[in-house]
C-alpha cells in the first residue's frame, strides 16, 4: 500500500562541534541542500514544518525559519514532540501532500546544541522534561528517568550491562564508516563498562552525544525525475503511539507506545518487522534502543541484548541498525537527532551509503521517540 507521498530530497549538514554555527544557519543549510537534492527551486516549496530549538527558542519557529530563508508557504507549523518530532513531521508532511493541500513540503530541524548552549543552559533545558509537581522537586534528570527503565528491564528480562555496552560498541563501529560522524574512534565493551557512571546502570558511553548539526527532507506528491541522482523514497506507512508524558505516569516501564506506533505503520504498509532490510531507531540511550527493538517486534523479549553481543545489529547482521552511528555516535542535535535517522534511511534506500551500505536495501523502518519513551512515531519507507 502507498500513502501517495515520496521523500524526494535529503540533506544533512556537518555534525559535531561547529564553532560559529547557529540554529537558523544550520536550518537554512540543510533546507536549501534538501531542496537542491530534490531538483527543486525554493519557490516550489509550498509547505514548511520545523521542530524546536534550545539555542534560539521561539513559539513560532516555523515562521522564524521562513522569514530567515525568504520562503512563503501556504502551510507552515512547528511541531514539538522531542525526539519524535522528525518522524511526526514526516508523517504530517505525507498527509499534507496525500490530501492535495501541498505539493512539496520541506521538513527541517537543526540546532547548535554543543557550541551554542552553556552547560547550565543544557541542564536547565532538559530539566523541563520532568513533571513540575511530582518529579522536578526531587531532582529527576533525563538520564535518571531512562535509568529507571534500564533497572526494570534488567530485573525482568535479564539484561546485563554487557548487553547495553554491545549496543554502544556497534554504534561506534557504524559511525567509523561515516565520514561526517561526531565520534568515530572505536570503543570496546570494557571501555563502556569503565566509563563514568551517569545514573546507575547507565554510564557515559550508554548516553547520546551533544552535537551541532541540521538535517532536512522534502516530501512530495510524486517521485522526482529518475536521473540516477534523485531516486525517490516512498512513504509506505506511518503510525503514532502515546501512553504517557512523564515517567511517573507511565503505565509500564517495559511497554511503550512504540508497540502501537510500529503496528500501525506496518499495518498501513502491509508489511512485518521481518521484511525490513535496515532499521533506524531512536537511541537516546542504549536502553532506549534495546526496549524499542523488543517492543516493535524485531526481537523477542530478552533477545535484543544477546543479539547485539552477537553482532546482529551490525552491517552483516540480521538487522543492520543505525548504520550512520545513531545518536550514540553519529550525533544528537536536538530535533535534528531524529532527522539524521530519516536522512540515513533515504541514503540507504537510494544506495548512497558508501562503506555502510546495506546490500540490496529496499525497505527501511524509522522510529523516533520523545520525552521519556513518551511520544512515538514509526515510518516504513521503501525504495520507489
Amino acid at each position: 500500500m502507498s500513502m501517495n507521498a515520496y521523500i524526494t530530497g535529503a540533506c544533512d549538514t556537518r555534525v559535531g562541534e561547529l564553532p560559529g554555527s547557529s540554529c537558523m544557519g544550520l536550518h537554512a543549510e540543510a533546507a536549501f541542500g534538501a531542496i537542491r537534492d530534490a531538483g527543486l527551486e525554493p519557490g516550489h516549496i509550498d509547505g514548511v514544518l520545523c521542530a524546536y530549538s534550545f539555542t534560539e527558542p521561539h513559539l513560532m519557529l516555523g515562521s522564524v525559519f521562513c522569514e530567515y530563508t525568504g520562503l512563503s508557504p501556504n502551510f507552515c507549523a512547528a511541531i514539538q514532540a522531542g525526539g519524535a518530532s522528525a518522524c511526526i513531521m514526516i508523517m504530517q508532511a505525507a498527509a499534507l501532500v496525500a490530501s492535495g493541500q501541498c505539493n512539496h513540503v520541506l521538513v527541517v530541524a537543526g540546532d547548535n546544541r554543543l557550541t551554542g548552549l552553556s552547560r547550565d543552559g543544557a541542564v536547565a533545558a532538559l530539566a523541563e522534561v520532568g513533571h513540575p509537581q511530582f518529579e522536578r522537586p526531587f531532582g529527576i534528570s533525563v538520564p535518571a528517568s531512562y535509568a529507571l527503565v534500564a533497572q526494570r528491564y534488567m530485573h525482568e528480562f535479564g539484561v546485563s550491562p554487557e548487553h547495553l555496552a554491545a549496543i554502544a560498541v556497534e554504534h561506534r563501529r557504524h559511525a567509523g564508516r561515516h565520514p561526517k560522524a561526531h565520534k568515530r574512534e572505536p570503543i570496546s565493551i570494557d571501555d563502556v563498562l569503565k566509563s563514568r557512571e551517569i545514573s546507575s546502570p547507565l554510564r557515559l558511553l550508554d548516553c547520546c552525544l551533544v552535537s551541532d548539526g541540521g538535517a532536512a527532507l522534502v516530501v512530495s506528491r510524486r517521485p522526482a525525475g529518475h536521473d540516477g541522482q534523485r531516486r525517490a523514497v516512498e512513504i509506505l506507512g506511518a503510525g503514532q503511539g502515546h501512553t504517557h508524558e512523564h515517567i511517573v505516569a507511565a503505565p509500564s516501564l517495559v511497554d511503550f507506545g512504540c508497540k502501537a506506533s510500529s503496528q500501525r505503520a506496518f499495518s498501513a504498509a502491509g508489511l512485518r518487522p521481518a521484511d525490513i532490510d535496515v532499521a533506524l531507531i531512536y537511541d537516546s540511550f542504549t536502553i532506549t534502543l534495546l526496549a524499542e527493538l523488543e517492543s516493535i517486534g524485531f526481537f523477542a523479549r530478552g533477545e535484543a541484548g544477546p543479539a547485539a553481543l552477537e553482532g546482529q545489529l551490525g552491517l552483516d547482521g540480521a538487522l543492520p541498525c543505525n548504520t550512520h552511528g545513531g545518536l550514540l555516535s553519529y550525533g544528537h542535535s536536538g530535533a535534528a537527532g531524529g532527522m539524521f535517522h530519516a536522512v540515513e534511511a533515504v541514503h540507504q534506500l537510494r544506495g548512497q551509503a558508501d562503506l555502510r551500505q546495506v546490500d540490496g536495501a529496499k525497505l527501511a523502518f524509522v522510529h523516533g521517540d520523545g520525552g521519556i519513551l513518551s511520544a512515538h512515531c514509526s515510518l516504513v519507507l521503501g525504495a520507489a
